[in-house]
């Protein structure tokens, strides 16, 4: 039986007979464009970060300690402390033996040791610490040694290690541990959604990356060190502030999109990447960073990340702890946010919204599934 008029569908106008602008209007949602434009700032912000940081870069008190007999001892630390543009802090140490122990502490970038009886002293610095910070030592000490008819020969004292070219292996450890981090989380929010249903999803999503930030931490101290020979010895200490770093980028990752859902992934790309890797200290070590990267750079994960590798590669892990306390910040706050915004806008929702007999659907599913159930499964809402 054929279908009666008033039954068939009506036919549109063809697509050819549309202007432009409202098939471009129609194509190009609302919430499309304020997404593209959004990246489009990110990109402008990336590179703004990342040049401004790095095109020129310029000693700024940089720590040296002095050991000069007491008769010109004063006189020598506020020469070089009254250099134009204050590139170094300079401190007056008791003996060499003082001087090389704030060296392989890593308090100090560099030792210049005068000679009371020639004219040429000695500079010790510490490649290891960065190599561009004890490049920019040197050549500030040189010019102040000539301007005195003096020189000054350089040893490094705390060397990095054969296969970490310029000390940069710690830096690129570091932001690959991060992205991984950040990634997995905003991989989760794809596979299931940006924010968890329930608080109890939030924190089910949270677990599951603890053996992810533990494995990945694993095995970026075994990539670096017995596979590359970038970073030998120290491969649990290694290991163990790689899982935090992966950790910390997930947790505030989960924070950022709990508080502002898909939006959230962009922040986290603003946090970990615009400002947080140029300003880590990574080619060029905080000194000789400009001064807003210069102060960002220890209070994000990053710089923290950095500085708590180096001191662990190569100062014995003197000094640590100021680097751990931020990391260990960021996961507090990441996991608390996660956990209480949920908990917000659960309570928001439930009361905007009548309740209808689905309502407590997710929680009932989560009581009675499987111990066994799949994690896929369990992500899933």
């Amino acid at each position: 039986m054929s279908p009666t008029p008033s039954t068939q569908s009506q036919p549109g106008p063809p697509a050819s007979r549309q202007s432009f602008s409202s098939e471009l209007f129609d194509a190009v949602k609302q919430r499309t464009f304020f997404l593209v434009i959004g990246v489009l700032l990110i990109q402008f912000a990336f590179v703004l970060s990342y040049v401004g940081a790095f095109h020129h870069p310029t000693p700024h008190r940089v720590p040296i300690a002095i050991v000069a007999p007491a008769q010109v001892s004063g006189r020598l630390v506020g020469e070089l402390n009254g250099i134009h543009g204050q590139p170094l802090r300079a401190t007056a140490v008791a003996d060499e033996s003082a001087g090389r122990t704030l060296l392989g502490h890593g308090s100090t970038s560099a030792v210049l040791i005068v000679n009371p009886v020639g004219k040429t002293d000695a500079l010790l610095v510490a490649g290891g610490g960065g190599a561009a910070s004890a490049t920019a030592v040197e050549d500030v000490i040189t010019r102040a040694e000539a301007a005195e008819h003096r020189s000054a020969t350089v040893t490094d004292a705390v060397p990095a290690q054969p296969g970490d070219a310029r000390g940069l292996s710690g830096f690129y450890l570091v932001v690959g541990l991060l992205i991984g981090g950040y990634l997995v989380a905003a991989l989760l929010s794809i596979a299931t959604r940006a924010r968890p249903a329930t608080v109890r999803r939030a924190l089910i999503r949270l677990i599951v990356l603890v053996p992810y930030a533990i494995l990945s931490g694993l095995g970026g101290a075994i990539i670096v060190g017995p596979i590359l020979g970038a970073l030998t010895a120290h491969l649990l200490a290694i290991a163990a502030l790689g899982a935090l770093l992966v950790y910390c980028a997930a947790a505030v990752t989960i924070a950022f999109q709990v508080l502002l859902g898909t939006l959230g992934v962009g922040l986290t790309l603003i946090l970990f990447v615009v400002l947080g890797n140029p300003s880590a200290g990574g080619a060029y070590p905080a000194p000789l960073l400009p001064g807003f990267w210069r102060t960002i750079g220890p209070a994000l994960p990053n710089g923290a990340g950095v500085e708590a590798l180096r001191r662990i590669v190569y100062f014995g892990s003197y000094g640590i702890t100021g680097s751990l306390i931020i990391i260990a910040a960021y996961i507090v706050v990441g996991v608390t946010v996660a956990l209480s915004g949920t908990s917000i806008l659960n309570r928001r929702a439930a009361t905007d919204q009548p309740d209808t007999d689905g309502a407590e659907a997710p929680l009932a599913k989560d009581a009675g599934a499987s111990a066994i159930a799949p994690l896929t499964r369990v992500l899933s809402h």
